[in-house]
């Protein structure tokens, strides 16, 4: 088809064609889009998460608190995660900081897959709205030891088609369209993918947060699915993160 390049890709499952984003969204999909952006169904699930926090957590200053910085360095500390939290020993997203402080807070906390903490989540991020990303990889043992694991998960080819992340990721293929949607760069300034999740995906009607994004991706490739909350699924988040560091935090993220 003229105007249109076509390449094939062996470990892909089906032909990927280039051209943009019009190819995968239609008029009205794109129209939608646009007013979404405006208003994103999400903003009403994430004041939710605001009154879930207030509830269960203490506010802004109980997670403060809990993480053992102030109120005023808040924004920028959540920026840094995932990140290792001395008291719990290990490297964590932040949902599963909140899941800790409902506990201490003697609350049963919400499942890492439920909408609860899907909002909570979004919330708790939206915190450090227009703070960048600033992850260090390198601020520790644990840290160096999850972005390495991360990076393995990432690249490992898996599965009876042998895909990994990165066979839909990677610069050879980086354009194209699969699945009726573009395949992106994870941390370019248009995609920064962990500085907008969690994010309203229109397709699901739903709010859902980045290492859900991710169990979505494996579903789809065929692969058997990680885990939330595991320690390969928080190290592929603290990897693609690295991707976007520097780039502005935008919570809820609108996805198609």
């Amino acid at each position: 088809m003229i105007g249109k390049k076509i390449i094939l890709a062996s470990t892909l499952i089906g032909v990927l064609a280039f051209g943009g984003e019009q190819f995968a969204m239609s008029d009205s999909d794109r129209a939608m889009y646009a007013e979404m952006l405006e208003n994103n169904p999400a903003d009403i699930m994430v004041e939710s998460g605001n009154e879930y926090m207030e509830e269960f957590a203490g506010g802004d200053e109980g997670l403060a608190k809990f993480l053992g910085v102030s109120e005023d360095d808040l924004p920028a500390y959540i920026a840094g995660f995932p990140r290792y939290i001395k008291k719990l020993d290990m490297v964590v997203g932040l949902d599963q900081v909140l899941q800790a402080l409902m506990a201490e807070n003697g609350h049963k906390p919400f499942k890492l897959k439920s909408k609860d903490m899907f909002a909570m989540s979004a919330y708790a991020k939206s915190i450090a709205n227009e703070e960048k990303i600033n992850i260090d990889v390198n601020a520790n043992p644990q840290m160096k030891a999850a972005y390495a694991m991360g990076d393995e998960v990432f690249n490992t080819k898996r599965g009876g088609r042998g895909l990994s992340c990165m066979s839909c990721h990677s610069p050879d293929v980086i354009g194209g369209i699969l699945r009726t949607q573009p395949l992106p760069d994870l941390g370019s300034e248009a995609n920064k993918a962990a500085a907008t999740w969690p994010a309203y995906r229109m397709t699901k009607s739903s709010l859902r947060t980045l290492p859900r994004r991710f169990q979505g991706c494996m579903n789809n490739a065929l692969l058997a699915v990680i885990p939330l909350g595991s320690p390969e699924m928080v190290a592929l988040e603290v990897y693609v993160t690295d991707k976007a560091k520097g780039r502005e935090i935008a919570i809820p993220g609108l996805k198609r």
